[in-house]
Order: C-alpha cells, then structure tokens, then sequence
C-alpha cells in the first residue's frame, strides 16, 4: 500500500512538474520579442509620464486618463494580432494608439490641441482615430465602444474577411446593459471579436468587489450567452501574449466571440484630477516593486544576457528624445483654424 501510494504521489508530482513546463514554454519569448515588449511599453510609460507633467503645467486641457502600469495589456495582444485587425477602446486611450503605431507627435498634438493632432485637434484625450492603423477610438462615454466595437466585428463577417477585433473595456463597464446586448448578438452571429476587459481594480473611485457581484471571475460575465472567458495576468506581457494568441486562433476558426479579463492596475488615479485616496500608498508601492510589467521584462533581459545595463539606459535615453520631440512639436504646432468648427459633422453617401 504505501508503495501505491508513493508511486501515485510520484506521478502526480510528476504531472505537475510537466504541467509547469508546459506552462513556462507556453510563456517563454525569443531575446528579440523581449526586447521589442520592453521598448513598446517603455516608450507607453514615457510618454505618458510626458502627459502627466504637461497637463499639471496647464498645456493639456480637460480629462486626460493616464496608462501608467497597465503598459502590457495592450503592447502584449497586439504581437498577437496581425495588420488589418481593429482596435477600439474606452478614454484610457493614448496606450492603445502608441501600440497600434499612431505617430508619438499626432497624439500628443490633440492632446494639446493642435491642428496636427490625429483628431485634428478637436478630440483630444478621450476622441482620437486613425483608419490607417484600423483604430477606431477612444471613447468618452462608458461602454459605448463595445457595441461599436461588435459592430466592426460584424462588418468582417458579413465582408468574409478574417480580420478580429479588439474591444477593450474597464471592470467598472461590464455593469452598462449594452455590454451584454453585444455579448448576445456576437455570441448569436458567432462574430469574431475579442472582448479585453482591462481590470485595474478600481473603477473611478470604487473597487470592483463593492460594484460587481462575482467580482472575482468577470471573465465569466458571457458563460450565459456561451462565449468562454480566461483570467489573465494582465501585469506579465508572456501571459497576455499567450491568451491573445488562443483568443485571435479561436475567432479566426468562426468560433465566435471571447473574453479575456486581464488583471492589472493602474499607478495613477482615475483621471489627472482624482488624487486616489481610495486606496494607500502601500498597495500601489507594492504592485510597483513585484508586479511591474515592464520591470519584469527588464530583468529577464539582463538575465539572459541579450542586453546590458548600458545598452537598456541608451535605449531608454532614444525614447525619452521621440517623447520630448512630440511634445515640442505639440507646443510649436499652431491651433486649428475657426473653419474647423464646420468640418467632420457630415458624411455624405
């Protein structure tokens, strides 16, 4: 008998020890994805630094919601897609443009105001688009981009294409009614979209346990309408690679609709005017020191040895010069002009 069970207990230690193999290899990056996830991020994180402090000097107006730690999100799920696919999102936007490869001066020129901003100057923070790289915004009211992101993934199946989109929303939007109206209808169509709930724990002010039941697994707000749902370590850019890859795969084979939830969290408040006393100084320190996704990156590059310290600093030295350019460029560009009130209001067909 205890030989029986020895050798049960070696089996299943030895099934574990595969499993977590697995999981690393799952999770493991090539030296040149590393150092692509790190400059990606990187230049997120330093040009919203950039933001920050321009809003505080009064260059940047009205609400201005910052990315600062939640970097791997969307740098992660788009080496998981492929040109063509659609992004949207909610105001927490400047992350997303600077990933889909949205000029560095054009987003910090409407985030000024200017008339070479990507809305001409007439969006700023929360309204910017671009149809060449196939993002279709910011959005400034909760939850309005996850109809119209269903909407785009509509338009793909009924063009026959086998493009995917990525609809980003916050925990505090899985509450809004037109989340599962969509939820519904892509999961009836079987459209081929990718709903990214970005869970940074605090919606506004209010933690998500205090505003959602079952706060813990809102990935399986769509389990109802038969659309699967994965947890994520939204803080290491491997994981979320990994679930963008099975999720682009899954909608891409006419399966439907999936929702990954991604752990994450904000250093920043809500917006530049919420001073975020809902939560201490300890918690954001500690995400800070054992969470952080771009440090995470850092550190396994040095491991390996593909880069130096030197080389890193040099690296973000050239990032710090394409963030202090954009915002020169943005100060020095001139304001639209009177006509442009007149613009952009009507489409003819």
């Amino acid at each position: 008998m205890a030989t029986e069970k020895k050798t049960t207990a070696t089996k299943a230690a030895s099934r574990g020890a595969k499993k977590a193999s697995d999981t690393a290899q799952e999770l493991s990056f090539t030296a040149e994805q590393e150092r692509l996830a790190y400059k990606e991020m990187l230049l997120i994180r330093r040009f919203e630094e950039k933001a920050g402090q321009m809003y505080g000097m009064g260059l940047i107006g009205g609400f201005c919601h910052l990315y600062i730690g939640q970097e791997a999100v969307v740098v992660g799920m788009q080496m998981a897609i492929d040109e063509g696919d659609q992004v949207i999102t909610s105001y927490r936007d400047h992350g997303h443009m600077i990933a889909c490869g949205m000029d560095p001066k054009g987003v910090m020129a409407e985030l000024t105001g200017r008339r070479s901003g990507l809305s001409k100057g007439k969006g700023g923070s929360m309204h910017m688009f671009s149809r060449e790289k196939k993002f279709f915004g910011g959005h400034g009211i909760v939850a309005a981009q996850v109809p119209l992101g269903t909407g785009l993934a509509f338009s793909n199946m009924y063009r026959d294409t086998d493009r995917v989109c990525l609809t980003y929303f916050g925990e505090g939007a899985t509450n809004q009614g037109q989340v599962y109206e969509s939820f519904n209808m892509a999961s009836l169509w079987k459209l081929p979209v990718i709903y990214i709930i970005e869970n940074n724990r605090y919606a506004m002010g209010t933690a998500v346990t205090r505003a959602s039941a079952k706060a813990e697994e809102l990935f399986n707000r769509g389990s109802v309408y038969g659309i699967p749902g994965e947890q994520v370590d939204g803080m290491d850019i491997r994981a979320v690679k990994r679930a963008g890859d099975k999720a682009v795969a899954h909608c891409r084979a006419g399966k439907g609709p999936m929702i990954l939830e991604m752990m994450t969290y904000r250093y920043r408040g809500h917006s530049m005017s919420d001073p975020a006393k809902y939560r201490s100084k300890e918690e954001v320190q500690k995400m800070r020191q054992e969470h952080d996704p771009i440090e995470q990156v850092r550190q396994r590059i040095l491991d390996a040895g593909s880069e130096t310290e030197d080389s890193l600093k040099d690296m973000d030295k050239e990032i710090r010069a394409v963030v202090a350019e954009a915002a020169e460029f943005a100060q020095s560009d001139p304001e639209p002009d009177a006509s442009e009130l007149w613009t952009d209001i009507l489409v003819e067909a």
